[in-house]
C-alpha cells in the first residue's frame, strides 16, 4: 500500500554493508515483493549511530531506541512489518510494534546460541531463552527448512513457519 520515502529499493542494495545469507535472503525477499509492485522499506543499522560487533566487525550493530522505530512507522504506516534479525534495530522495532499493538513476523535465519557459546561463555540455552522471548510476540516465526523449524519447536518456540529458499533459475540451471 505504501511507497518507501527515504530512497528506492535498488539503492539499498547497491551498498551492501555485507554479503551472507541473511543479506541475500532479504535482497530477494524484498526484490520479489517490489517485482510485484509494492513499497518495501528496509530499516538497516547504517540509519543509526553503529559500532562493530564484538568477535565480528563486519557486522554493524545500531544505537537506536524504540521512539525512533514509531517515528518511522508512524510516518511510513506500512501495511505489514517484518523483522528480519533479534540485533538491536529489532529489538527497537519489536517494542515499537507491540507498543503500537501493530502485528509482525519474524525470522530465524542463523544458530545464534551456538555461535554466542562458541565465543564467549554463555550457556546455549540462555541465549534461546533470550531468542523465545523476542519471537514470542510474532505472528509467525519464519525458519528455512523443516529441520530448523523441529529444532526451535524442540527449543519451545511457538508459531513456526516454513519459509524456504527458492533457486534462482536463472543463475543455476541443470545445464
Amino acid at each position: 500500500r505504501y511507497q518507501p520515502r527515504s530512497r528506492g529499493l535498488g539503492d539499498v542494495y547497491k551498498r551492501q554493508p555485507q554479503v551472507n545469507g541473511v543479506v541475500r535472503t532479504l535482497q530477494a525477499t524484498a526484490a520479489e515483493i517490489a517485482r510485484r509492485d509494492h513499497g518495501v522499506r528496509i530499516v538497516e543499522p547504517r540509519e543509526f549511530q553503529t559500532f562493530a560487533m564484538p568477535t565480528y566487525p563486519e557486522i554493524r550493530l545500531a544505537v537506536v531506541m524504540a521512539g525512533a522505530m514509531r517515528a518511522i512507522l508512524n510516518r511510513e504506516r506500512p501495511d505489514a512489518v517484518h523483522i528480519a534479525t533479534e540485533g538491536p534495530v529489532g529489538w527497537a522495532m519489536r517494542q515499537a510494534c507491540l507498543t503500537t499493538r501493530r502485528s509482525f513476523t519474524t525470522s530465524y535465519h542463523t544458530r545464534f546460541p551456538e555461535y554466542v557459546s562458541a565465543r564467549v561463555p554463555v550457556p546455549e540455552w540462555i541465549t534461546y531463552a533470550m531468542l523465545r522471548h523476542f519471537h514470542a510476540r510474532s505472528a509467525h516465526v519464519m525458519v528455512s527448512t523443516q529441520r530448523m523449524r523441529a529444532e526451535l519447536a524442540f527449543h519451545g518456540f511457538g508459531k513456526l513457519a516454513l519459509w524456504p529458499r527458492g533457486v534462482d533459475a536463472e543463475l543455476f540451471r541443470p545445464d
